[in-house]
């Protein structure tokens, strides 16, 4: 038996470091050739690394979170015959082993550790494979089982669950152990994980427990009725992958840059009538088209007269740099966070063409596909929640860009236009600037030129 050690591959385009957002496997896994070993992230775009070989994990280089280095060691395997790694092929598995037994025989004190309030992550089981035995921290003592020994199913662990210690009679203020995963699911199945026995290290529960749990009909242990029930305990989430990287630029972009916000009323009754008359005499042959596009479309005519806001401003050198092309920036909310995918020589496509490849680049963010190049570069930004964005907001700019166009939903309210009262559709523009490059007359002019044409939609196909 050899080691096959797995570096973290080059991803191109410079690429220093990544961070580990995932791992799909765990030490004495077993893995086959091309199957998906972790997510890594660089800048917004998730990579999956797969096997190169088939093998048995032994060691993992790298925590979640942890900025991991191209070229730093990211997994060890166990392969048959010689493998990659020229050292001393006993030396992971022997390092892993011991560790193993150094958590197995400190579990009660990390129990009582816990009752303090320690991070849930000592108690993690650790599970080692060597090439005659599995050692598992389980219990105080180290248990050495045959290698080939099938994991618990749902139906041991309702074994397990009849014989082993109680521990839901917690303590008022206890914390019950649990993975996050775990209390995810607890949460989805109606459980109170206060009532649930752990039969891991300390009372740890794992889902077989959530299993044995409902099969015995506990749920319903928890007095009276669960929408008022008093509930206690916390849930703490490390922040990391996409979050981290959200966090971290608009607290940069707070930090650094001077908000101004300007925000406007805007009669959008005839571009939603315009619209409307538009999907329905080319449905069928076109895109079908949202206000966005068209908004899209204002934006690009709009910087023609006021290219200052279509810039970047690198503060660190004192540079502004304004483009000619409008590489724009489409806010889009996804499972992993906030995305800003880019619709790139904007001022090229004409309403039907931007929202084809808005929904392009919003199917790839979602799906985590979309690449690098696809989600950087932008040189101004627009966000919308749509339905949801309420009435007024003050976006965050997406440094280095100078601007961003917050667009708010629509709303029907009584207007007076030509002395009579009638009913409008209304909505606001709430577009932030960047006021150490931006002056105030020119953000109001450059909202007053997009609302010019958004209430007049047809200049927006006169060219």
């Amino acid at each position: 038996m050899g080691i096959h050690v797995i570096k973290m591959p080059d991803l191109g385009e410079g690429i220093a470091e990544v961070e580990v957002v995932a791992w799909h496997v765990q030490p004495g896994d077993t893995v086959k050739e091309d199957q998906v070993l972790a997510d890594v992230m660089t800048d917004k775009a998730t990579v999956e690394i797969p096997s190169p070989v088939n093998g048995t994990v032994t060691s993992l280089g790298g925590k979640l979170g942890e900025a991991m280095a191209v070229g730093a060691e990211l997994i060890r395997l166990e392969v048959e015959g010689a493998g990659n790694f020229k050292g001393d092929a006993k030396t992971p598995s022997q390092a892993m082993r011991n560790e193993a037994v150094a958590a197995a025989e400190s579990a009660g004190n990390t129990a009582a550790r816990a009752n303090g309030g320690e991070t849930v992550d000592e108690f993690i089981p650790i599970t080692v494979a060597q090439p005659e035995t599995v050692v598992t921290a389980v219990t105080s003592e180290a248990t050495a089982a045959p290698a080939k020994a099938a994991p618990a199913q749902p139906s041991q662990g309702a074994q397990a669950y009849a014989a082993a210690p109680a521990h839901h009679g917690r303590a008022a203020g206890e914390k019950p152990l649990a993975a996050p995963a775990v209390r995810q699911r607890a949460w989805d199945m109606g459980i109170e994980l206060q009532y649930v026995t752990g039969t891991g290290p300390a009372g740890r529960i794992s889902h077989a427990d959530l299993d044995a749990f409902v099969s015995r009909g506990q749920q319903k242990a928890a007095e009276g009725d669960r929408r008022y029930a008093v509930l206690e305990g916390e849930q703490a989430m490390p922040v990391i992958g996409m979050r981290r990287k959200i966090a971290e630029k608009m607290a940069e972009a707070k930090r650094r840059i001077p908000h101004f916000t300007y925000v406007e009323e805007i009669d959008v009754t005839e571009l939603e009538a315009l619209r409307v008359q538009l999907n329905a005499r080319y449905a069928g042959q076109r895109p079908k088209l949202t206000l966005l596009p068209l908004i899209m479309r204002a934006v690009v005519l709009a910087i023609r007269k006021y290219p200052s806001v279509n810039a970047r401003f690198d503060d660190d050198a004192n540079i502004v740099t304004t483009y000619n092309p409008v590489h724009l920036g489409i806010a889009a909310q996804t499972d992993a966070g906030l995305m800003v995918p880019v619709v790139r020589n904007a001022e090229a496509r004409d309403p039907w063409s931007a929202a084809a490849e808005v929904a392009r680049l919003a199917e790839a963010a979602r799906s985590g596909k979309a690449l690098r190049e696809e989600l950087t570069g932008s040189t101004i930004t627009v966000t919308s929640l749509g339905a949801l964005g309420g009435i007024v907001t003050t976006p965050v700019i997406n440094r280095p860009e100078v601007a961003i166009v917050g667009v708010n939903r629509i709303i029907d309210k009584p207007v007076i236009l030509n002395g009579a009262m009638v009913a409008r559709k209304t909505m606001n523009l709430s577009s932030s600037f960047d006021h150490r490059v931006i002056d105030g007359m020119v953000a109001a002019e450059f909202i007053q030129t997009i609302r010019g044409y958004l209430e007049c939609p047809a200049t927006l196909f006169v060219e």
